[in-house]
This record gives structure tokens, sequence and C-alpha cells, in this order.
């Protein structure tokens, strides 16, 4: 019997072994995807934790969350999207902050557009010379709706969205830049930063649209201490450090 009784403790040991390992999930937009992978690379799980980070354009992680996806952090690109997620009961609000912010900019491939001043007098059409803008879609990506709120501030929009090269999330859109499938496109400079063939052309006065802001909270009804520890760092001078010294915007 007492070796029997060892053995059954050895047994549920084995058991309790993986099953008190966690696993995180992280829901980040797009834009936010050299950053976070930096991050979670700093942080300190346990041996067998793990922290993965899914990204997209925010919409579609905001559906996702509708539809009960088993994450547990949120991070969006606008404030809409978190509102819509929070408004169902979806996030805990407590918990909900800005984390940094960004800048819009136009940009073109190595021998493509030459610099220019984005004003109401610019004549963007000659400026595409018969190609497309390449943005997130202005539907529901945040970056293609910061855009769209630029362009119609500068009375291009009427226009200019007959020309749209529109995509699912901003990687997209300046991945249609850097291949040479547009001649411009605009994305943040965040992203502009990390293709080598990719310049800067304009920047777009930030009066032109809404802050773009890129909220965090943790989803409701996940409860992990990985996570909060995990939220922790994210948002404290770790993880804000790594948003600033990437081109964000951090208070």
């Amino acid at each position: 019997m007492a070796l029997r009784a060892l053995w059954l403790a050895f047994l549920l040991c084995l058991w309790a072994g993986p099953a008190a390992a966690e696993r995180v999930v992280v829901l980040a937009a797009a834009s936010t995807a050299h950053v976070i992978d930096a991050v979670i690379e700093q942080f300190e799980a346990g041996p067998d934790d793990r922290v993965v980070a899914s990204y997209a354009g925010t919409g579609a992680l905001a559906r996702q969350i509708e539809s009960g996806a088993p994450a547990h952090i949120f991070l969006a690109a606008n404030a809409a999207w978190m509102d819509h997620v929070e408004a169902l009961g979806l996030i805990e609000p407590e918990t909900r902050q800005p984390l940094a912010g960004n800048r819009l900019v136009f940009v073109s491939g190595e021998d493509g557009v030459a610099p220019f001043e984005p004003s109401a007098t610019l004549d963007l059409d000659a400026v595409l010379a018969g190609g497309r803008l390449a943005m997130g879609n202005p539907d529901h990506v945040p970056a293609g709706i910061y855009a769209r709120q630029a362009l119609e501030a500068l009375g291009f929009w009427p226009e200019v969205r007959k020309r749209l090269a529109p995509a699912a999330d901003v990687r997209a859109a300046l991945a249609l830049v850097a291949r040479g499938e547009v001649p411009l496109g605009i994305v943040y400079a965040t992203d502009a930063s990390l293709v080598a063939d990719i310049r800067v052309v304009a920047t777009i006065p930030t009066a032109l649209h809404e802050p773009i802001v890129y909220p965090v909270a943790r989803i409701a009804g996940r409860e992990s201490s990985l996570a909060a520890r995990f939220f922790a760092f994210l948002t404290g001078p770790e993880g804000r450090a790594a948003f600033a010294r990437t081109g964000f915007v951090v208070d």
C-alpha cells in the first residue's frame, strides 16, 4: 500500500507539472509586432511558461475577442476598437491605459516619389502618376481611418478614394510599397523605418487627424498570474522604453 501511495503521488506530480505551466496570448496591432516581440524576449517567464503574440489589424483582433479567442491582453491601434470591446464587457476596464502614440507618413520606394509638402494645394493625382495609394483599409484598420481623416482634411478624399489600394493592416500596406506595386503609401512612422528601401517623402501634420493612441487592456475572464506579470512589465518602464526606442511617442 505504501509503495502504491508513493507511485500515485509521483504520478500526481507529473500531471501537476505541465498543468502548472502557463501560456499567455497577446493580441496586438500589426504595427507593434517588432516591439512586442522584443518585450516578450526581455520578459522573464518561468521555464515552462510562454508569452506569445498574434498580430493583425485592430478591427480583426477585436472580432477575435468577440468570438471568444483564448487571449489575455489586447493592444489596439486606436481608442474606438477598444471602446467597442469595452462596451461589450470583454475587457477589464480598470486595466485600460494608453501605452504609446505614433505619427503618419507618406512613403515611397527607393526610386519613387520625390519629397513633397502635404497641403491642400498639392496635386496628389500628379504625385501618384497613374498609380494607386496604399493604406490600411479605412473601414476598419486604424492607420487607414487616421489616413482617411487626413485626406479628408486636405480635400483629397473624394478623388483619391477611387485610387486606393486598401490593405488588411498597415504592414500589408507597407509591403505593397516595398514590392513596388504602388508608388505611394500612408503608414506609421515606426513602420517606415523597418524597410531599407522605403523612404519617407512627407510627414502628415498631427492636426489633420485624431490623436494616434495605442490603448492596452487585460481581456475579461482570463485569469492568469503570468498575464498579470507580463501586463505590468509591458505597461511599466521596461515596456514603455521599448516603444520609445523604436520611435513610438511615449509620455
